[in-house]
């Protein structure tokens, strides 16, 4: 997935790293950042694991969350 000179390649993660840095960092900062290196990394595992991946609205769902697709399918 890394190929030299595609602009692409790294798209999701850029766009990943983006809303957790907006959404999470900037949040942790205010209160004082992170005590321990694995506060952080836990941090970024429930971000992914319980908003970004389950309720955030996706474009190629139809900007309809994984749940509710799966939902709506039930």
């Amino acid at each position: 997935m890394n190929h030299t000179g595609n602009p692409y390649d790294k798209a999701f993660m850029e766009s990943l790293m983006s809303s957790y840095k907006r959404q999470c960092v900037a949040l942790a900062q205010a209160d004082g950042g992170y005590a321990t290196r694995a506060e952080g990394i836990r941090d970024f595992f429930d971000y992914v694991e319980t908003y970004y991946n389950r309720v955030r609205l996706h474009s190629a769902l139809g900007y309809k969350s994984p749940v509710d697709l799966e939902n709506q399918n039930d």
